[in-house]
């Protein structure tokens, strides 16, 4: 008879188990892909102490019932020693097709792992408090925005995701709500009143250096355009005889790269947005004095964009955010009443509030602004009040 092996303390060990000189526990197996790996351990099972100055690690036995599970679900051991910076990095390079923008922020991303301790975590020793705690961590401490940590788990969900459909791990440690781990801390965008519009507005038409710039704006205030769109038209996007603006790409602008024109944000994006005549008359006004370089710019096959600033170059959104944020400040130096802030995303929002206040169908406001989902669209009606529900209730002639 086979006389079994035992370590130092006279414990029977079992097939695969065997201990070195050193007192360290060794676990010999053949995984199921048929590669013969080793695991080790100061402790055969939870009641064993680490010997002093050694590094602490699960027991041996313990590391066994991992092996033997996902032997028998053939999952991939150690999560095939990727790193959460390798697996990251692997489902980006399966990631074809997408928008140069979001391949920037595929890189921002990329390099935030690599410098940051969480990205060199083995995949498989990640669980969900780990993180839900690394998140949080990055909004307190490193004072991550909320859209920045949005982004970062926008990668990371579906990478561990990827994982877990490879087999190398048994769930995704990146499945739950961000809005319930982190506090939202975007800055809300409100529309603007009616009357602040119109003082805006008046304030833009009569002053003689932003004047310039009011067809624009208008246009923006009434038509709801996304401002990378508008940024995008050239003259052949609108039809006098059809009164009508064709909206099926936007312009966009990168550091190091430069401008290109690309598809619109979705799908729901490509629409043609009818003019009023008032909308009409400022894209003649803005047709009729724009001043393009000699040679024209033509950026993607596109030629006979509508702005052009002091250098001949095409006005982008950057542009306009100027243009904004230095006509509410002229603004607020002169009146007591100060005026919120607006943008060119606020012109867009004003205009869908003030659709949706007018009683327009849901479905119709969610074509004109491009919304590929119509929640998006009926998020703008959190916006109205008890003087909204009044009128509406009255309207219905209920009181």
């Amino acid at each position: 008879m086979v006389e079994r092996r035992k370590d130092n303390k006279g414990r029977l060990l079992r097939d695969g188990e065997s201990q070195r000189s050193d007192g360290r526990y060794r676990f010999r197996y053949t995984a199921w892909d048929g590669k013969r790996k080793d695991v080790y351990s100061w402790r055969l099972d939870i009641h064993d102490k680490i010997p002093p100055g050694k590094k602490d690690t699960e027991p041996l036995r313990e590391l066994e019932k991992k092996i033997q599970a996902d032997e028998f679900d053939r999952i991939v051991t150690d999560g095939g020693k990727l790193t959460v910076f390798d697996l990251a990095k692997k489902y980006i390079d399966t990631r074809v097709g997408v928008r140069h923008t979001t391949m920037l922020n595929y890189g921002t991303v990329l390099n935030f792992l690599k410098k940051d301790p969480f990205g060199k975590k083995r995949i498989d020793t990640v669980r969900k408090s780990d993180a839900k705690l690394w998140l949080i961590k990055l909004q307190k401490e490193q004072e991550k925005s909320y859209s920045q940590i949005h982004n970062i788990r926008g990668v990371l969900r579906p990478a561990f995701r990827l994982a877990l459909d490879d087999d190398l791990i048994r769930k995704n440690p990146f499945d739950f709500e961000l809005v319930n781990v982190i506090i939202n801390d975007s800055v809300q965008r409100d529309a603007l009143s009616r009357e602040d519009e119109r003082k805006f507005l008046k304030f833009v038409k009569e002053d003689k250096h932003f004047s310039r710039y009011y067809e624009g704006i208008y246009i923006l205030f009434k038509t709801g355009m996304r401002i990378s769109e508008f940024c995008g038209l050239t003259i052949s996007d609108i039809d006098f005889k059809d009164h009508s603006i064709n909206v099926d790409h936007q312009l966009q602008k990168k550091a190091k790269y430069g401008y290109y024109v690309e598809e619109t944000k979705t799908e729901s994006g490509r629409r043609v947005l009818p003019m009023s005549a008032e909308v009409e008359a400022c894209f003649r006004k803005i047709i009729s004095v724009r001043r393009p370089p000699d040679v024209e710019p033509m950026i993607d096959g596109k030629t006979g964009f509508l702005y052009f600033d002091k250098d001949g170059s095409v006005v982008y959104s950057l542009h306009w955010d100027h243009y904004f944020k230095h006509i509410v400040q002229k603004y607020n130096k002169i009146y007591k009443v100060q005026m919120p802030k607006v943008t060119p995303h606020i012109c867009r929002h004003t205009y869908c509030t003030n659709m949706a206040k007018s009683g327009m169908n849901p479905k119709t406001l969610q074509y004109l602004m491009g919304h590929s989902d119509i929640s998006v669209t009926l998020n703008t009606y959190t916006h109205i009040g008890f003087e909204d529900a009044k009128k509406e209730l009255r309207g219905l002639k209920i009181v």
